[in-house]
């Protein structure tokens, strides 16, 4: 039996105490266009979440974290996201963008403001909404990742 909903695995890489997260392409037949969200996406035939969140880092940004920890499976809206956590061990200027407007690192404010300026968009962008709760539950569950507070 088909359940009609789509699995994603994504990543919130994490660098001295900030989150790395993509400005999707501004493009309006993707979901979230020129909205901030997670480096990540669909889970193919036969790959396990793990697998797949690996393989698309490497392909979306040319990374390959040290390792990367089970957040939570979270089903919203027909979509299954697998989201997992980890450091991001170099700076974002060293990472290679093949996906995506722009890549940033979003503070704990940042997040909680839900929106941040994009020098290569020009502008202020929004972050996707069910990337902001899964940043704000991810917080939430692991208060040792708010730096200074």
């Amino acid at each position: 039996m088909s359940t009609n909903k789509t699995e994603v695995a994504i990543a919130l890489l994490m660098h001295e105490g900030q989150f790395l997260l993509q400005l999707r392409d501004n493009i309006p037949t993707i979901v979230y266009p020129g909205h901030w969200a997670f480096f990540g996406g669909h889970i193919e035939p036969g790959e396990t979440p793990e697998e797949g969140v690996w393989r698309e880092l490497k392909e979306e940004i040319n990374y390959v974290p040290p390792h990367l920890n089970l957040f939570t499976r979270w089903e919203h809206e027909n979509i299954v996201r697998h989201v997992f956590y980890g450091p991001l061990e170099v700076p974002p200027e060293q990472l290679q963008l093949n996906e995506g407007w722009d890549l940033g690192l979003w503070t704990v404010a940042d997040i909680q403001r839900g929106e941040k300026y994009s020098p290569v968009a020009h502008q202020s962008r929004p972050l996707g909404q069910p990337h902001r709760t899964l940043l704000l539950r991810f917080l939430a569950a692991h208060p040792q990742a708010r730096p200074g507070e």
